[in-house]
Parts: structure tokens; sequence; C-alpha cells
């Protein structure tokens, strides 16, 4: 796995009051959203109340084909995710939209976020009769949902029931034959934004995704939100799940998931990068040439650290756009390789000098290395290293795929032996205390448990695989 946390994924939703291309909306808009997973992807569309989806696993561009995209009828509502996903099985079989077609009709579910208490609603569900065809916990979501629907008055209370029944994190989008329904968690870990095109309404994990199709922001879905888009226009309500205030938006959603050109919950994701960077630079001052980022997420890090310190900013290091992510190669000698092919010093910013090289994050410590070695053999005096998040420390159970401790370099090695095992001559970090500080625009609260151990809702503590993920073998033992 390389150096890098991965996000589940991203949801993006589009009510039109006329029928037209509608998938070619979620499209663009999924394309915005890319970064956010590229494991599987799929587009569901409404048209005249029946559901047409299409999901596969692989990027947009290799999934959605012209062919694919002209076989989408038109319609007035769409949906779309992109996904990460960290399931050992099948991702095509794991792809979202989940769609549901039942004797109240046909829905279809994205949704970004991991359930705390995904095992025992599975157990429950699976107990009175429901079958399982994936993993995730988007079908937990929908299966509830569905279940509610049965006795509720409507989809909104269906969807306000279950989430009475959720813990942890999830966004959703909700498509049914004549609604968009998004709704966030009480916390508020992932965003969610409601925006405007034309007269069609759109949610999307990222303000970016709006841009992409010209659609004009509008607001954020509040957490413990529903909202509904209907013909009848905007219909929001309070599910009644508060968590008494607390909210908990996860902190690197502005250190690195989010594009810089997003905004989150009001703050500029570019902007709260520079603004880490300058806090690191404050905090941990050094002698140096020249300030260089790791391309992309460390790129507005290690501009604000330039700025603060005085240190000239240069582009130190240049990444091949065009090739794979290293983490998906089957052979450490060939990510070694393609770490290469992806990374390259400019030797001219980099020869003789004494760097400061600015990432996002340290999380699993395994390209870091290789990168100094680059910056080393082009030629540099001294590399320092400065990480705009602070130590991490604990795992997520909120929607990333670190779930253990163990996976963790700052746990398994003291700090002199990370300054050895990435060949650095120093290293230093974001303050947890200043996480606030790069985001001072955000009214909710910041999620910061995976630098300081305290969980804002509930984690897991069973982590006993259920049987149907076991190999004869293990169940033995």
């Amino acid at each position: 796995m390389e150096d890098k946390l991965h996000e589940e994924c991203g949801i993006f939703g589009i009510y039109s009051t006329v029928e037209r291309d509608v998938a070619s909306d979620a499209y663009y808009g999924l394309f915005a959203l890319q970064h956010r997973g590229q494991v599987s992807c799929g587009i569901a569309v409404n048209s005249d109340g029946l559901i047409h989806c299409h999901k596969d696993a692989g990027l947009i561009n290799d999934v959605f084909t012209p062919e694919v995209m002209t076989g989408f009828e038109n319609g007035r509502i769409a949906i779309g995710h992109v996904r990460y996903g960290f399931s050992p099985f099948n991702p095509k079989l794991e792809a979202q939209p989940v769609t549901v077609n039942h004797i109240k009709g046909c829905t279809a579910l994205v949704n970004n976020g991991a359930l705390t208490n995904a095992a025992e609603l599975r157990e429950e569900l699976e107990l009175k009769g429901s079958i399982f065809h994936t993993f995730s916990d988007a079908e937990i979501i929908a299966q509830i949902i569905t279940r509610e629907r049965l006795t509720a008055g409507s989809i909104e209370q269906a969807i306000s029931r279950a989430m009475g029944k959720l813990r942890g994190s999830f966004s959703l989008v909700v498509m049914s034959a004549t609604k968009m329904i998004a709704a966030r968690d009480p916390f508020g870990f992932h965003p969610v934004c409601l925006g405007q095109l034309g007269d069609s309404f759109v949610f999307a994990s990222e303000t970016a995704a709006l841009d992409s199709i010209g659609a004009t922001f509008l607001r954020d879905v509040k957490p413990g939100e529903i909202l509904t888009i209907n013909r009848d226009g905007i219909i929001t309500s309070d599910t009644g799940n508060a968590t008494s205030g607390k909210t908990a938006l996860c902190a690197f959603e502005f250190i690195y998931f989010a594009r810089p050109d997003s905004v989150v919950d009001g703050c500029s994701v570019s902007l709260a990068r520079q603004r880490a960077g300058a806090l690191v630079a404050r905090r941990n001052p050094v002698s140096a040439d020249v300030v260089i980022g790791i391309p992309d997420s460390g790129l507005d890090a290690a501009v604000g650290y330039a700025q603060e310190s005085g240190i000239p900013y240069g582009i130190g290091l240049i990444k091949n756009k065009y090739i794979g992510r290293t983490f998906i190669q089957p052979a450490e000698d060939e990510r070694k390789t393609l770490v290469r092919i992806k990374l390259n010093a400019v030797a001219s910013v980099i020869k003789g000098k004494r760097v400061v090289m600015v990432d996002d994050s340290i999380v699993r410590g395994t390209t870091i290395t290789r990168t100094v070695k680059i910056l080393r053999e082009a030629g540099a005096a001294e590399v320092h290293f400065r990480s705009s998040a602070p130590r991490f420390l604990f795992p997520c159970y909120y929607g990333t795929d670190i779930d253990s401790a163990d996976k963790l370099i700052a746990n398994r090695l003291s700090h002199d032996e990370i300054l050895k095992h990435f060949g650095v001559d120093s290293l230093g970090y974001l303050d947890p205390a200043e996480i606030g500080e790069i985001a001072p625009e955000v009214t909710l609260g910041l999620c910061d448990a995976c630098f300081t151990g305290n969980y804002p809702a509930d984690i897991k503590t069973n982590t006993k695989k259920p049987v149907y993920m076991t190999r004869l073998s293990e169940r033995e033992k």
C-alpha cells in the first residue's frame, strides 16, 4: 500500500424538472470526484419511474464508454458513485449505486462513509430473512430503508427511521421514482453540498463537482439533516437523531481528501492547506534553501510553509499524471519502479540545496523513503521532511482504510527511528492542537481521532470476521 489514506467514495446526484440527458451530468460530476475513489464507479438513471443502473470496476472513462452512455435513456433524476473501498472481494460486486425493487417501488442509493455497527445490523437483518449480495454498508442501509418503507408514510420517514439505527459515518443520496434525497449523519463526518443548475438541483461530495457541470453552490447539507428534492422544490427535515450539537467533520477532508479547488463546509481547501503549512513552519523552523511539495496534495502546504518561513518555494518534483496508482501493482519490484516513473526530481532546483520536502501526512511510510532517495540522487545536500498533518497514531473507523494501528509508522517507530527509516535530516508535524486553526471558517467541530484517539462516535470493538468472510482453515483455529 502507498503512504496515503484512501477515502471510501464520492457521491453525486441531479434532479431535473424536465427529462433530459441527466446521465451525462452524473458522468461529468463523477469525473470531478474521481480522486475520491478509483476502484469502481456507477450511475443510475430514473427514466419515467424506472431505474437503469450501470456499474463496474475501473475508472469513469473506462466504465462509461460512449456505447454505455448512449444506452441511458433521458430522465429526470440520476445518481452516481466513485468508490475506493478496501474490501478484499470483487470490486465489481461492491460497486454502487445499490438498487432495490420492492412492493413500494424502486430505489437506488449511494453512500460515503463507514458504519461502526455494520456487523450487528447485518446479523439482525439476516436473522429476519434478508439476503445480501455484497459486503458494503450501502446495501445494509438500503435494506433497512426498504424495510422501514413498508410501514412508513414516505421514503423520507423511512430514511429518518433508518438513520436512528445507524452508527458511524454516512452521507447518502437516495433516488426514488419521484424524489432525490440527501442525508448526512448527525456528526457530519463527510461533506455533502447542494447546488443549482438552472431549474435542476444537484447533490455532491464536493463543490468542485458542482463547478464541473456549471452548477451554483447553494449550501451544505447539515449534519443530521434530510434534504428532499421533488416537483415542489426543496424540502428539509430534521431527523430527530441529534448528537447534542456535537459535530465531527473529518479533518482529512482539508488535509488530503478533497480537491484544493473545493470549498468544504464554508472553508477553501487550498487555503486550509496553506495555513497548515504555515503552522508547521512556525513550529518546525529549519535553515534551508528551497521548499518543495510532494504532488499533488502537498503543494498548497508547501506554499504556506515557504511564505511563513521566507524560504523560496520551488517545483522540485514532477508527477507523471498518466501512470496508474502505485498501490494497485501486485509486485513490490513493480511498485518501486513505478514510484520512479511517477515522481521525478527537477535537478536544477534540488542539486546542492538544503531541501524542505512537504507532504500532507505520513501514514504507512512506504513511499517517502523512495522519494527521499530520488532527491538525494538528484544532488540534495539535506532533506528535511514536514507533514501538514499531525502524527497519525490511531486507526480510523469512519471511512478510511486505516482500521489498525499496526499499519501506522508513527505507532511502530520512534521519532529517531523514523528519521533513520526515511533517511531525512529532520522531521516535523502539525500540532494536533492546531487542527482547528487550518479551517476557522468551519462552524462544525473537526474529527481528529486519528491523531488524538478522541473518537466522537461509537467505534468497532468486535473485529472478528463473520463466517462468510473467513476460510475454512481460519474457522478451525
